[in-house]
């Protein structure tokens, strides 16, 4: 599957952001459809997943609460609503498909990767 991510820019601190990620096609029932993020000169972190179903979710624990996954599936689009952005919360987001990423929040859970967008907050 082929992903592409969308909607980053360049926000002020407090402003609000909604990432999108669309696959080429349906993925599977049981891949969990995620994001990352890489801010510069650090490594590539887990952000949040959300199941095929839509029901299921998983944020990173210092992010839960400003950050929300959802999912179009008629779109075969996953959203990533950013408030309250923060200049911490720069970073490149790429969104991600695996098999086991809804269990294993880490890089190598992904088995595809989208382009990311980028997303810089001035303070």
């Amino acid at each position: 599957v082929q992903l592409q991510a969308s909607g980053g820019g360049l926000v002020q601190a407090g402003d609000s952001l909604r990432l999108s990620c669309e696959a080429s096609r349906r993925t599977d029932s049981s891949d969990g459809t995620g994001w990352f993020r890489q801010a510069p000169g650090k490594g590539r972190d887990f952000v949040a997943v959300i199941s095929g179903s839509g029901r299921v979710s998983y944020y990173a624990d210092s992010l839960k609460g400003r950050f929300t996954i959802s999912r179009d599936s008629a779109l075969n689009t996953v959203f990533l609503q950013v408030d309250s952005l923060k200049p911490d919360d720069t970073a490149v987001y790429y969104c991600a498909v695996g098999s086991r990423l809804l269990l294993l929040h880490t890089p190598d859970a992904v088995d595809s990767w989208g382009k990311g967008t980028e997303v810089t907050v001035s303070s």
